[in-house]
């Protein structure tokens, strides 16, 4: 049966209950928390992220394992518990208040996790996939008690064929550990701390995307590759399978609102060039899609089915009309100018409480008249860049930073192999993974110093595996003369550095004008975590002082800046330096002022 009817259903016998009563039946309710967003009431262990979370490559057979499981907290190094302390919500991490849990776990301890499922009816002689969208940190997976794998990196998805560890009967165990040792480990971690205050913030251990279950064939795809070149009006392709051998074929087909505009075929693994009719191309300000169906056969026979989209777009370094290195996209330069988005929530941390509430953010930048977004030391659910791509914003995406930090001025740090591996795995997975998105066209290796090694190997390694984008490295603090940007921080700002011929000139982070809006604050007694930036007293005085700062930043860009950040989307715990307040429930800004003033800085009307 497929996810959604067993949702539909569910949901209906949902509707007819009082919402204490399911929740007292079903032994969960949100933990007490200081601030929640609009979207949390709409959670329960039978509505929490329903949605396919893999749009750009798509089976319509399915099943999502979000929902009730036990947990359990023990020492780090005891064995699997012999009872559970309770449930908790998956996917939103143990210290969030959705979990129903908000507890804390410690680097001497491990979570353990523990559910059921039942085979699909369908899988006959296929094999079953066991998807994690991201855990947080090292994690072992156990079917029937069998263990079917192991994976480090707190921000990557990762799946196990359960195939051989499934059991006879219909009923089937999944047990998972989790060991995170959050900011006292060498892995990426981002603004994950212990202690929270300033600038870092509550940490998320364990599960933080959904869980799902994927029947496929026996010989099926595994994952696609997809390089726009919209010179050529070609798609280069790339589809690679499980188990396959040379009698498989595989045929792609790109749709235009139904009507095909392109067709190839081939062998798996090998690159393909699906010529489109007609290029339609993706920006900003019009975000246009092709939807993509891909098929494997053997012989006449279709065995395996996804399907896919993707957005025909190019992105380059050049000098301007103006004589300064400028950002083009698809054939002429842009100003880039958005937002330094952190990706928590005050009652999921770093799981979005719904969709919805995941697209909001998404839509609010937009609206605003931003034209991108730094999504900062986080990696987020592959839907929040399928909300980037259809919404239309480019994307500037951070490597979470792990282990030691540096100063601006100093050398760069030495990283222990163990450590150092670990980093440019996650940092390979991460751009594997989400390399197939239209909106992300910067990849951003460090942030500050923060475990920037080997800086210009780590920019050397990051462009061999993906040529196609701009990369920024490091943003902020200590440049070393690579990659495509130098990038600087300035707050309040605004700032640049000296225009390059061969680097674009950046402003990575400015502003972060903060406004204390009571009633929508984490900490309610403001006086114990003052503001790290320049506090206005009233919205009127923080759009004087912003839209002074924007007339700034116009000077810079005529001078050759070619891009900005401000700081930033919401506010984050105790920082209240966002357009919005850490809850969603109020822009801090004049929409339709702040709209006309980017638009007017991104067109050089400004």
């Amino acid at each position: 049966m497929r996810n959604h009817t067993i949702h539909l259903f569910i949901s209906i016998i949902f509707i007819s209950l009082p919402l204490n009563i399911y929740a007292q039946q079903h032994n969960w309710q949100p933990a007490e928390n200081p601030l929640m967003t609009r979207w949390a009431s709409e959670v329960s262990p039978q509505n929490v992220h329903e949605e396919y979370p893999r749009p750009q490559m798509k089976r319509e057979e399915w099943t999502n394992l979000n929902g009730l499981w036990n947990y359990a907290i023990v020492p780090a190094f005891n064995e699997r518990p012999e009872k559970w302390d309770g449930k908790i919500l998956v996917p939103f991490g143990i210290e969030s208040a959705l979990s129903g849990v908000k507890k804390r776990v410690e680097p001497d301890q491990k979570l353990w996790y523990h559910t059921t499922f039942k085979v699909p009816n369908n899988l006959g002689d296929g094999r079953l996939l066991l998807h994690f969208g991201a855990v947080d940190w090292r994690t072992a997976v156990w079917v029937n008690g069998k263990k079917v794998g192991q994976h480090e990196g707190g921000y990557t998805a990762f799946s196990f064929d359960v195939t051989e560890a499934l059991k006879e009967s219909s009923e089937q165990e999944i047990t998972v550990s989790v060991w995170d040792p959050t900011d006292d480990g060498y892995q990426p971690a981002g603004k994950q701390v212990r202690k929270p205050e300033g600038i870092y913030y509550t940490p998320t251990t364990g599960i933080w995307q959904t869980v799902w279950l994927e029947p496929v064939p026996d010989v099926s795809i595994k994952n696609l590759k997809m390089t726009p070149d919209i010179d050529e009006g070609i798609l280069n392709l790339t589809i690679n399978g499980r188990q396959a051998s040379d009698d498989y074929r595989v045929e792609a087909v790109a749709l235009n609102q139904g009507s095909e505009v392109g067709r190839v075929s081939g062998t798996l693994g090998t690159l393909l060039s699906l010529s489109v009719e007609n290029v339609h191309l993706w920006s900003p300000n019009d975000p246009f899609l092709y939807d993509l169906k891909v098929t494997l056969y053997k012989g006449d026979q279709k065995v395996d089915e996804v399907t896919s989209y993707f957005g025909m777009r190019e992105v380059h370094l050049a000098e301007g009309p103006d004589g300064f290195t400028r950002l083009w996209l698809n054939g002429e330069p842009i100003f880039h100018y958005g937002l330094l988005d952190q990706g928590f929530w005050p009652d999921g941390i770093y799981t979005a409480p719904t969709d919805e509430a995941l697209k909001y953010d998404i839509r609010v930048t937009k609206d605003l008249g931003f034209n991108m977004i730094r999504k900062h030391v986080k990696v987020e659910p592959n839907r929040w860049y399928y909300w980037a791509d259809k919404i239309g914003l480019l994307v500037w995406q951070d490597m979470p930073n792990g282990d030691d930090h540096i100063g601006p001025d100093e050398d760069d740090i030495y990283r222990k192999m163990q450590s150092a591996m670990g980093f440019k795995k996650e940092l390979k997975d991460m751009i594997e993974q989400l390399y197939n998105h239209s909106s992300i066209v910067t990849w951003v290796p460090f942030n500050e110093g923060w475990g920037q090694f080997k800086t210009e190997a780590i920019t050397d390694f990051t462009k061999s595996l993906d040529s196609t984008r701009f990369i920024d490295s490091p943003s902020g603090w200590a440049d070393r003369g690579v990659g495509d940007f130098h990038d600087i921080h300035s707050y309040p700002g605004p700032d640049m550095p000296e225009p390059e011929e061969d680097r674009a000139a950046i402003l990575g982070e400015f502003g972060g004008e903060a406004l204390v809006v009571e009633d929508h604050l984490w900490i309610q007694d403001f006086s114990r975590a003052p503001s790290h930036y320049e506090t206005s007293q009233s919205k009127e005085a923080l759009h004087k002082t912003y839209e002074n700062l924007l007339q700034e930043l116009a000077k810079l860009k005529a001078k050759g800046l070619a891009g900005a950040v401000y700081t930033q989307t919401t506010d984050v715990e105790s920082e209240v330096n966002g357009i919005m307040t850490y809850d969603r429930k109020i822009i801090k800004f004049d929409e339709e002022e702040l709209k006309k003033l980017h638009n007017q800085l991104i067109n050089g009307e400004l």
